[in-house]
């Protein structure tokens, strides 16, 4: 039944808020260091010394943001966002982990192999990193508000400060209609527990390969604060090989920030090794590459 009291346009005065008070409520710029070599100058802060306007390195992603992180399979998310959680597993912080495409105890084993390198404690990633399971609960993955029901006592229990969702599409499968709606759902509750979050996000095989675009359409790419795009490309020709300065035949991985609302950050296309240890490094730009082949 139609309800015009309900339906009636109303004036929400507690939405109207001035700069000034908003910023006395924002927290401030800091950086979170992701412990990924190369990474964390990429992004910058403005200060103001000597009188000059200038950009120094922020030291990694902005705290309390929610990047998406997205790209074809094979690029480097899931360990990406592995690297991270052990990173700050290192520090001490608690961070949870959703595992939504494999269950827990096969993310698990991965990450005590990485933890290896990046000489973590056995014990510091064991009771800082804390999994959600969503894989193997169907009801986490396929009911919204019991995953952030779930995910809310959690970060209540551990007092986490970081959330990684590996994969938010697998929330939204089968019905991407929904993605705004639940990738929506997800930020603003992220927001509300100020958590710096990473959302992989995966492609389907038809999307261009650095868009931010990612299966459900731009629906991750533009609420999230940011996106950084994984990509990889086979050489074939001898020009690309010239290009890249590698052989034909063989892979090469790529890696752009596509846009950040916090703070400025580094726009152009760099490379990514994933070395035999499992763990990720961002390298030169294509440009500074080229540069070198010129020397």
């Amino acid at each position: 039944m139609y309800n015009e009291e309900k339906e009636k346009p109303q004036v929400i005065e507690e939405g109207i808020i001035s700069l000034k008070e908003a910023g006395e409520k924002a927290p401030e710029l800091e950086g979170v260091s992701t412990g990924v070599e190369g990474f964390d100058n990429l992004f910058y802060k403005t200060i103001i010394k000597d009188g000059k306007v200038k950009s120094v390195p922020l030291g990694g992603i902005p705290r309390y943001s929610i990047l998406n992180i997205t790209g074809v399979a094979d690029t480097g998310k899931s360990l990406f966002v592995e690297q991270y959680a052990i990173t700050q597993a290192k520090k001490g912080e608690k961070v949870i982990f959703i595992t939504v495409e494999s269950p827990a105890p096969f993310v698990a084993m991965g990450m005590k192999e990485r933890a290896k390198v990046l000489n973590a404690k056995p014990e510091d990633i064991e009771n800082n990193i804390i999994f959600i399971d969503a894989a193997s609960h169907g009801a986490l993955r396929e009911n919204l508000p019991t995953l952030l029901n779930t995910l809310a006592y959690a970060i209540k229990k551990y007092k986490t400060k970081h959330t990684i969702i590996d994969s938010v599409t697998g929330l939204y499968e089968h019905k991407e209609m929904a993605a705004r709606q639940i990738v929506r759902s997800i930020f603003n509750f992220l927001k509300k527990w100020y958590q710096t979050a990473l959302l992989v996000s995966q492609k389907r095989s038809g999307h261009e390969e650095l868009s931010a675009e990612a299966a459900g359409g731009y629906a991750v790419a533009h609420i999230v604060d940011g996106t950084i795009v994984f990509s990889k490309e086979l050489v074939e020709t001898k020009s690309k090989a010239q290009l890249y300065g590698c052989e034909i035949g063989e892979i090469v991985r790529l890696f752009r920030i596509d846009g950040c609302r916090l703070t400025a950050h580094d726009t152009r296309t760099h490379f990514i090794e994933i070395t035999k240890e499992g763990l990720i490094k961002i390298g030169p730009s294509i440009g500074e590459k080229i540069k070198s082949f010129k020397k």
